[in-house]
């Protein structure tokens, strides 16, 4: 049995270039989608957030025109409501990175209010990443990975990774008002960044960085993962 790391979000908003706040929180499909399949195989899961806050889930990742479909929709929020998990998080400031088998960071806006910018969660993804184990972000929170940053050097750059690209944050009509777009953001960090199609499951694998293109690919994301914890 592994040990995982669930690093989420703390904040229940985005702000946006002209100060509103966007409500928003980790997205249902990146938790529950990654979580189920690592517990039904038996992994023990903890949950991580700056300040050891309970974390807010997006509101609009329940609904369902957004969760595919009503059973779907359902099926997020018993998952979710059943993760006691995610009802005692451990303070990001006190993990030991040594201690867990992989770690994994699910998206949704938030990780653009916080986790980009987070010395912990800077300090923790650089662990993780020279530990040779097992490191997956998915859609926006690769934003985290932008909190390695050293004198303006990332021990991500020239990887290669995915993210929530700027043509789906254009298609969910936030791009204009966002203060900067999660892409452009990556590409000036260094890495190589890739994309597939719109909406659909695309996964990008460089040695122990695994990274997930948008809400769709979190499920893909985690089964690559579980080959290999």
């Amino acid at each position: 049995m592994a040990k995982l790391l669930f690093v989420l979000t703390g904040s229940p908003y985005w702000t946006l270039k002209d100060g509103t706040r966007h409500a928003t929180g980790y997205w249902a499909e990146e938790f529950a989608a990654p979580y189920k399949a690592f517990t039904d195989a038996g992994h023990r899961i903890e949950v991580a957030t700056p300040g050891g806050v309970v974390p807010t889930v997006d509101m609009m990742s329940l609904r369902p025109d957004t969760a595919g479909g009503a059973q779907t929709a359902l099926e997020l929020e018993r998952i979710i409501r059943a993760a006691e998990e995610l009802r005692r998080p451990l303070r990001l400031s006190e993990i030991r990175p040594e201690e867990y088998d992989a770690v994994y960071l699910p998206g949704g806006h938030g990780p653009m209010e916080d986790l980009w910018c987070d010395a912990d969660a800077g300090r923790l993804l650089t662990a993780a990443l020279a530990s040779g184990r097992p490191l997956a972000v998915v859609c926006h929170a690769p934003a985290a990975l932008l909190a390695t940053r050293v004198r303006g050097v990332s021990p991500f750059a020239g990887y290669k990774v995915t993210a929530f690209t700027n043509d789906e944050e254009y298609a969910v009509g936030l791009a204009p008002r966002a203060r900067w777009l999660l892409e452009d953001e990556l590409k000036e960090l260094g890495v190589e960044f890739e994309r597939g199609e719109m909406w659909k499951p695309y996964t990008v694998v460089d040695r122990t960085l695994y990274t997930g293109q948008n809400p769709a690919s979190a499920g893909a994301l985690a089964q690559r993962l579980l080959k290999v914890v």
